[in-house]
């Protein structure tokens, strides 16, 4: 399946709030999220990602390992995704290192998920802050077969603006390159 997404910077995130609460309700989560890589960043080198997330909220923990492949459409960053719920966290950061891969970044996501349908089609729109990087995101996103991600992100898009987000405010920058960012701006120098 492929993830069928965009991403906004969002100005006003208590209206954008509001609006999704009248979709549905909100569950609000804490994701710990470790990426890897092999030594010689060779995933990164082909646009995949492989993670590890420790999800915290009120209806306990739960960990998932993701696999992402190389994007599909260049203009949105969507692209394959698989998933699976592991059990033991611990035993899978274990494993990933006895196959050599290294944990590359670490970081955590402050969330607000809301699903409702829109279109015909099952959409999770998620609030995010990082607390290492300014600002609060919306990423809204639908699973799809790859021969329908462009009809797919139209109608994303049009959720989007339903939330009153132009599309000025579109961003395809990853939280792990602005992770980096931000403690390489306060690393001693």
């Amino acid at each position: 399946m492929i993830e069928a997404e965009l991403k906004a910077r969002v100005h006003a995130p208590e209206a954008v709030m509001r609006e999704l609460e009248n979709l549905a309700p909100a569950r609000v989560e804490v994701y710990q999220d470790t990426y890897y890589d092999l030594l010689d960043g060779s995933l990164d080198t082909r646009d995949q990602e492989l993670r590890v997330r420790t999800v915290h909220g009120a209806d306990g923990t739960r960990t998932i390992l993701t696999f992402k492949d190389a994007k599909v459409d260049e203009v949105s960053g969507s692209k394959p995704e698989h998933e699976t719920r592991v059990d033991d966290a611990e035993a899978v950061h274990a494993l990933l290192r006895g196959l050599g891969y290294v944990p590359v970044i670490a970081f955590e996501k402050r969330c607000r998920n809301y699903e409702f349908e829109r279109a015909g089609r099952l959409m999770l729109a998620t609030l995010v802050r990082v607390p290492e990087v300014a600002g609060t995101f919306i990423e809204v996103e639908t699973l799809v077969d790859e021969d329908d991600v462009r009809s797919a992100l139209d109608d994303v898009r049009a959720a989007i603006h339903a939330l009153g987000i132009g599309p000025e405010d579109l961003t395809r920058e990853r939280y792990t390159d602005a992770v980096v960012a931000s403690r390489s701006s306060v690393a001693p120098k």
